[in-house]
């Protein structure tokens, strides 16, 4: 076999040697420290084309005197790198569209077996026709496993009751999360394109191994469905899931306050709401009977399963970015926008209307919500033993009057009726008897 090699001035060579295949050679570096040098025909140093499949630097490849590329990453000196040709849409500021997503805020508490937004904020629970209704709990992420070393300490856990009849037709625990619809508008998302993307991801954790559905849901308009699968999960493992979802010109999005986009796992979902006919990673119309693929059983049936989920998030673009851990406070008042917890002290000022047997009391909520929010006061106690600054006497009533300008300034109103003995005072304040009491506004999707 032929071979030419080329010596330098010092140690080491370039050879060029016939390889195997007909027509194929093969140029082989100097053994020790040397360049290789090519000129085109005008004796000018550089290569002006390479074709080639594959490419493996070892070490520190530098592309001209700006940009070196190493192990460690890319620097570029005075050479932009896009964020469209990462990820196709912005990569500072706010990128998660899901609110509390890290599951750290539980306003209403940390457990409950009831439906509706009861525990973690702005995650709705929903299930019917169980034997025993599960329970849904903010729970701490185990230490030194993958998400916690990414910075997660909170998920969203569901223990599934003891469902002893079995896994029912029309048996379902769902949970989910309402994105308001200005805000998938107004996301930079062209969700009507095809070839616009949103990427949503999340870990999961099951203590039974098997595989779980869940879907994407527009409102407006013709409702679309997006169907996904998790894939098999190994039981008590932590998973990263990520689906990138593209734009479908069937989709409608209202700029307004109402429901925009709803993210939806199902722990469990009978056969009156699947079906196998279902096309997953598709957006197609949304039908009750046909929301996602036949779902497995395992979990549904045994006894005390638990199914977590943190880290949820939903952001513009092609690729899942690392999570946006935003601070306590950050997200704090974002999910005030849809519920808020008012812990009464014993300053509360109310104010003298009428005899002496009815009294008015007003507030404003924190923040602007989204709505005009519904007022629950059965947080507050009535009955004797009632104190006021001045004198004494007993609540028998609270009632809301109104809740004027609603989501600006928020301004709720209360009737107090009851009786109560003072001077000549006209305002007043309870000294003991709310103390630690509370009063909630809610604007939930």
């Amino acid at each position: 076999m032929s071979k030419i090699r080329l010596f330098g001035t010092s140690s080491g060579y370039v050879e060029i040697a016939p390889a195997a295949a007909a027509s194929n050679n093969t140029l082989t570096a100097p053994s020790t420290v040397g360049e290789i040098i090519a000129k085109d025909a005008a004796g000018a140093i550089g290569v002006t084309s390479v074709h080639t499949r594959n490419i493996v630097a070892t070490g520190t490849t530098k592309v001209g005197a700006a940009v070196t590329i190493s192990e460690s990453g890319i620097e570029a000196s005075g050479i932009g790198i896009t964020c469209a040709s990462i990820n196709g849409s912005h990569i500072g500021g706010r990128r998660n569209l899901v609110i509390n997503g890290a599951m750290n805020i539980a306003q209403r508490g940390t457990s409950s077996t009831s439906e509706g937004y009861k525990t973690i904020d702005r995650f709705e629970t929903l299930h019917g026709n169980t034997d025993e209704a599960p329970t849904y709990s903010q729970q701490d992420v185990d230490t030194n496993v993958t998400p916690y070393t990414l910075g997660f300490r909170k998920a969203f856990r569901i223990t599934n009751g003891n469902n002893t009849s079995g896994a029912g037709a029309n048996d379902y625990i769902l949970l989910r999360q309402k994105i308001e619809a200005q805000d998938i508008a107004n996301s930079g998302w062209n969700y009507k394109s095809a070839s616009s993307f949103v990427t949503l991801s999340f870990w999961i954790r099951s203590s039974v191994a098997q595989s779980f559905q869940g879907y994407l849901r527009t409102a407006d308009g013709t409702s679309q469905v997006y169907p996904f699968e998790t894939g098999s999960l190994s039981a008590d493992t932590w998973t990263k899931v990520v689906k990138t979802v593209p734009g479908n010109s069937n989709i409608t999005v209202n700029n307004d306050t109402g429901n925009g986009l709803q993210i939806v796992f199902s722990a469990f979902l009978g056969t009156d709401y699947t079906s196998n006919s279902v096309t997953e990673d598709a957006w197609q119309a949304y039908a009750s009977s046909a929301r996602v693929k036949d779902n497995t059983t395992t979990w549904y049936t045994t006894n005390d399963a638990t199914l977590e989920v943190t880290g949820l998030q939903l952001e513009v673009g092609s690729q899942a970015s690392a999570f946006e851990h935003r601070t306590f406070g950050d997200e704090f008042t974002l999910c005030q926008r849809y519920f808020q917890k008012y812990a009464c002290t014993d300053q509360e000022w109310i104010y003298v209307e009428g005899n002496g047997t009815t009294y008015k009391w007003w507030q404003s909520h924190f923040n602007p919500m989204r709505s005009t929010p519904t007022v629950d006061v059965s947080g507050l106690s009535t009955g004797s033993g009632t104190s006021f600054a001045g004198g004494n006497g007993e609540v028998s009533s609270i009632a809301v009057t109104s809740t004027s300008q609603g989501n600006a300034s928020g301004r709720v109103s209360y009737r107090v009726t009851g009786s109560a003995s003072w001077g000549t005072a006209r305002t007043l304040h309870h000294t003991d008897v709310w103390d630690g009491e509370f009063v909630t506004y809610s604007s939930e999707l």
